[in-house]
């Protein structure tokens, strides 16, 4: 089972995403605080806006969302403090 991924920033355009990973590449975001909604890595390079009601795949190709993808593709977890006990 693969452990949930804590929640990170990102910015893209200047705007501060908040990103929340729930399950298989799927990643609630918030954008400036107010909920943007649910983003699905579809491939490599195309993420799509998952339907707020439905939660099914919208392909509108939304430029934004790429953007966000991109960003949390490019994301790297800055390491933990030294002073945080390791539980491996």
């Amino acid at each position: 089972m693969q452990e949930l991924q804590e929640p990170f920033d990102v910015l893209v355009n200047g705007v501060v995403y908040s990103v929340f990973p729930e399950e298989d590449n799927i990643y609630t975001i918030f954008k400036a605080g107010t909920e943007f909604g649910k983003i699905e890595k579809d491939t490599e390079n195309l993420w799509i806006k998952l339907n707020p009601e439905t939660e099914t795949p919208m392909f509108d190709n939304d430029p934004e969302v790429n953007a966000i993808g991109q960003a949390i593709t490019n994301y790297v977890p800055e390491p933990e403090d030294e002073d945080d006990e390791d539980f491996e």
